[in-house]
């Protein structure tokens, strides 16, 4: 007889970008949970992962490589505080229904957000999961570096940094140029990434950076999969 304990079921809250990522690379290594799959918001007006503007095809390439399934809750656009609670509030009733137990969130140290996740989450006795609380943003942005992701800058606020960031690598370049008054990291918003390699995915993700356009007070760069990708 197998007396192994079971190991509780989680998922990844996915943004598609580097801290997500790594939260989900550091909950495998810990090992404390089985993690059943990703949880994602994709804004159907667009077909894109919402806030990132990261192509659904770009995120279905992740899963693949993840070897993973992905819960995705379309929201639209605009889309009220009202509107998302009501879509991820049914989202994590279903999760809840699977057996699911925790969500694994990307979070550094924003306080506020921190509360938010977990009292939203406790109302339905769920608990939120936080493996890179508090680590110290300069430190984890180059270990994330070295440990083999390879991440693109897909969005900036204009009015932290400037327009020419968009599309770049997040690399130990990118760090050296960082103004001294931005998050190594993006935590205030300064910058969003999408993931194609690190040692979370089986292979990495053939992508290029197309156009660059500003919407909505925000510089999105438009990375989609390279026409030799294979299809998924």
């Amino acid at each position: 007889m197998n007396n192994m304990p079971t190991r509780p079921k989680a998922v990844v809250s996915w943004s598609s970008g580097k801290d997500s990522a790594y939260a989900l690379y550091e909950a495998q290594r810990a090992g404390d949970f089985e993690i059943v799959g990703a949880v994602t918001t994709v804004s159907t007006s667009f077909g894109r992962v919402s806030m990132h503007g990261v192509r659904e095809d770009v995120l279905d390439r992740q899963m693949a490589e993840l070897s993973m399934p992905c819960r995705k809750v379309p929201i639209p656009w605009p889309c009220s505080n009202e509107i998302y609670e009501r879509a991820m509030g049914a989202a994590v009733r279903d999760l809840q229904d699977d057996g699911v137990q925790h969500i694994i969130f990307g979070d550094l140290f924003l306080a506020d957000l921190r509360a938010y996740r977990e009292e939203k989450l406790s109302t339905v006795g769920m608990h939120a999961v936080f493996p890179l609380w508090a680590r110290d943003t300069s430190s984890l942005a180059r270990e994330m570096i070295s440990s083999g992701i390879r991440a693109t800058l897909v969005c900036i606020h204009p009015k932290k940094l400037d327009h020419s960031f968009a599309g770049r690598l997040y690399d130990e370049s990118f760090l050296g140029d960082l103004p001294a008054d931005i998050d190594p990291c993006g935590e205030n918003g300064e910058f969003h990434t999408v993931v194609t390699a690190g040692p979370f995915f089986a292979r990495s993700i053939p992508t290029m950076v197309g156009e660059v356009v500003e919407r909505e007070g925000f510089v999105y760069a438009d990375v989609k999969l390279t026409p030799a990708s294979p299809g998924m």
